[in-house]
């Protein structure tokens, strides 16, 4: 194993670890202050090319199906963006049929406040107080079942809206 000719220390690399001095180079001229005149504490890795950024390795197929349920249109549209997941056909379809998904309930919500409200003035107040916590409710059952099926693995192609997702994801 090779020393370094500044401090003496064992080197493994083209570096020093301790001084950061190149292997290779001559040693210091004698009267010279140790450590190039700087502390040891202080000694700064030596100029030249940064190291290259290191790229983030993508999540597992399973994650990024379940996080593009998360929220919905926000995480569909940005898997069907995103560059390593776009080109996946499980993780396109999941991202349509979330995106789908999220539109085809803004439509049952809007339809259901004016079937509500119409049915207010009729049925009475106390109808539209319990069918609203119900709706919502189914709301939140169906997604959570979507992002642990998806979490899971498994495919699960909706009634409506499934096939065009399918249709989507090519």
């Amino acid at each position: 194993m090779p020393f370094c000719a500044s401090c003496g220390a064992q080197t493994e690399g083209r570096f020093c670890a301790k001084c950061g001095a190149p292997v290779g180079e001559p040693a210091q001229p004698a009267g010279a202050p140790p450590y190039g005149g700087q502390s040891p504490y202080t000694a700064q890795a030596p100029m030249g090319n940064p190291p290259p950024p290191v790229a983030a390795a993508p999540m597992s197929h399973n994650v990024a199906a379940a996080l593009c349920y998360v929220l919905g249109l926000i995480t569909g549209i940005l898997f069907l963006v995103l560059e390593p997941y776009r080109q996946d056909r499980t993780i396109r379809f999941h991202a349509f049929q979330s995106i789908f998904l999220n539109i085809a309930w803004i439509a049952v919500w809007i339809v259901f406040s004016i079937v509500t409200s119409i049915f207010l003035h009729i049925v009475g107040f106390f109808l539209g107080v319990l069918l609203w916590p119900l709706l919502s409710l189914c709301g939140l059952v169906l997604w959570l079942y979507m992002v642990i099926t998806a979490y899971q693995g498994k495919t699960v192609v909706l009634p409506v809206i499934g096939p065009l997702a399918q249709q989507q994801a090519g």
